[in-house]
């Protein structure tokens, strides 16, 4: 993951705070704080320099343009859901572009579905990868909140708690339930793929 320390670098080298009006610097402020954290969830969720590139950027371009140019209340909590849900439909095109694509190549007498779910593709842990990022784009929106940011984002129960406006209990419970949920969706596509 040394690229995600060199994309931050290459990132915030383009946010230049002589350019920004005074009126505007709290965006600037709220991406050196919160910056490395995000570029790390985004690394974590999406694994491609050029979407997390992305990711961040639509982030806080939605954040200088928050509601009538105004200020959240929790901008914390604003940037991670953001960028959590972004990163979430980004996978969800991904996915929606590969079965397209899938489906194109089965037509032409290219790979089946079969060839896909080898057991030698099964073990590629790039293939196990996308098939986890799928199910936790397939959760529910509380359970994915949850999962993200405990697991992804690295944060403690009680600043997911704090985010989501749940108690800490409550954030563990929800990850306990997304962990469950993704435990029967795997087994169910690694049974689907024998």
């Amino acid at each position: 993951m040394s690229g995600k320390a060199i994309s931050y670098g290459r990132i915030w080298d383009f946010a230049i705070p002589k350019t920004v009006d005074e009126s505007r610097r709290w965006v600037l402020s709220a991406m050196q704080s919160h910056g490395q954290g995000l570029v790390t969830m985004l690394w974590r969720i999406l694994g491609n320099e050029q979407d997390v590139c992305d990711a961040y950027q639509n982030t806080f371009l939605r954040l200088a343009h928050y509601e009538g140019r105004g200020k959240p209340e929790h901008i914390k909590a604003y940037i991670f859901r953001s960028a959590s849900n972004m990163a979430i439909s980004m996978l969800r095109r991904r996915t929606a572009e590969r079965k397209r694509l899938s489906a194109t190549a089965a037509t032409r007498g290219r790979a089946t579905d079969k060839d896909a779910s080898s057991p030698a593709n099964e073990l590629d842990s790039k293939y196990l990868q996308e098939t986890l990022r799928r199910c936790i784009a397939q959760l529910p929106e509380y359970l994915r909140n949850a999962i993200t940011l405990r697991d992804l984002a690295e944060l403690s129960y009680a600043q997911i708690g704090r985010i989501l406006g749940i108690s800490p209990g409550t954030a563990r419970v929800y990850r306990c339930k997304a962990i469950q949920l993704l435990a029967v969706w795997m087994n169910k596509e690694r049974q689907k793929k024998d």
